[in-house]
């Protein structure tokens, strides 16, 4: 390849991950997909890429399984699902701390179970009208409600796209992962409910708090129904070995024959520019490895603690998906406690900075919508003290 065509494809990889880190390239009005669909297009005109290859690099596995468990997601929002979860969840909660801690579980748990980023969607305007009707400062629940959808997707295989990745890159089973992470999930949100009690002293009350007018939604009783079983069978068989995107694909088949909803709606509610993201990166990644370009965080990743610290540096500076994506050639297949650390490190980063995670931007922006502030400094002063501690924690327990 001829030298300036070289420094013309290290340009543009260079401005493609500068713009997947910000979510923009300064001038255009360009997301992370089309930043990452344009680089790659940029990449096959400068001849680093063909098309075969590009198409090569693509995983079906992630993108099959993504596209299922979004569309389960889609039917359970549209059945009132996550809306009757924390109705439910604020009944239960007496005081402002019993609040704080059954939402932090709350949002763990499905976070876990579902795609961490459709919770924060879902779930931010009505913590914004719970916090607003009970009379309670926004700003630590928003807090709250961030840090357990990271921290909460650490547990499973299908908590966030880069477990989704590690999975399939890695082989490990559902139930492998779980068992290996889900402790470092439920000692992370302990520690965040205990951070907050500390920056925020109001968060400590147990004075009872008024009662709260029931929560208006539309609650489709056939759609949860169908929904739940499917949900369970889907869980069943992750726990069974069965293989995690054809099990999805399956699911999302079942669910889309219905007479109760049109098929385009499902399919309004699927994040198609994440799917167009990620498969714009596979191809940007394919041309990185061919361009020789990982050499350099070869050593940096060889040891444990070097791969801890380029996975979170990386994740804050171009994404956690992209760092998972950039770093994955460099773990042996076999390396059990690589992968596990590459998952946990690339999620709990994401609690570092309000840009550390799609989920923290989605909160954040939701609640400029309406009206409430999520600064970048205040949320800092929360993240950075739990990524600290949560990342040491999770190294220690995979190494144990």
């Amino acid at each position: 390849m001829e030298t300036a065509l070289l420094w013309l494809a290290y340009l543009s990889l260079s401005l493609t991950y500068l713009g997947l880190g910000l979510g923009y390239l300064p001038g255009y009005r360009m997301n992370r997909a089309a930043i990452a669909l344009s680089g790659a297009a940029l990449l096959m005109v400068l001849g680093v890429l063909d098309l075969e290859s590009a198409w090569g690099a693509l995983d079906p596995n992630t993108l099959a399984f993504l596209f299922g468990v979004m569309v389960l997601n889609a039917h359970l929002g549209y059945a009132g699902f996550f809306q009757l979860v924390l109705g439910r969840l604020v009944h239960l909660a007496r005081t402002p701390l019993g609040l704080l801690v059954w939402l932090t579980c709350a949002t763990g748990v499905l976070s876990a179970l579902f795609l961490n980023d459709t919770i924060a969607i879902l779930l931010t305007p009505l913590v914004l009208e719970m916090t607003r009707r009970l009379r309670l400062p926004a700003v630590p629940y928003l807090l709250a409600l961030a840090g357990a959808t990271n921290l909460g997707s650490v547990a499973t295989l299908t908590g966030n796209p880069q477990n989704i990745l590690v999975g399939s890159f890695s082989r490990i089973s559902y139930l492998d992962f779980a068992g290996a992470l889900a402790p470092v999930a439920l000692v992370g949100l302990s520690l965040q409910v205990g951070l907050l009690c500390v920056l925020y002293p109001e968060l400590r009350s147990t004075k009872p708090l008024p009662p709260l007018p029931e929560m208006r939604f539309r609650l489709n009783r056939g759609l949860l129904f169908k929904g739940v079983w499917v949900t369970l069978a889907l869980l069943t068989a992750f726990v069974l070995g069965y293989p995690l995107a054809q099990a999805a694909l399956v699911a999302a088949g079942i669910l889309l024959w219905s007479r109760r909803l049109r098929s385009e709606r499902f399919f309004l509610r699927v994040d198609w520019e994440l799917l167009v993201m990620f498969s714009g990166l596979f191809m940007v990644t394919e041309a990185v490895k061919l361009l020789g370009m990982l050499a350099p965080l070869q050593p940096l990743a060889a040891s444990s603690w070097g791969l801890l610290w380029v996975t979170a540096g990386l994740s804050n500076l171009i994404s956690n998906v992209p760092a998972v994506l950039l770093l994955h050639p460099l773990i042996p297949l076999g390396d059990t406690q690589g992968w596990l650390l590459l998952a946990a490190a690339s999620t709990l980063a994401g609690n570092l900075t309000l840009l550390g995670s799609v989920a923290n931007l989605i909160v954040a922006e939701a609640a400029r919508r309406e009206g409430e502030r999520l600064s970048f400094l205040e949320h800092l002063r929360f993240g950075l003290p739990l990524t600290l501690l949560t990342l040491g924690m999770a190294y220690f327990w995979i190494y144990r």
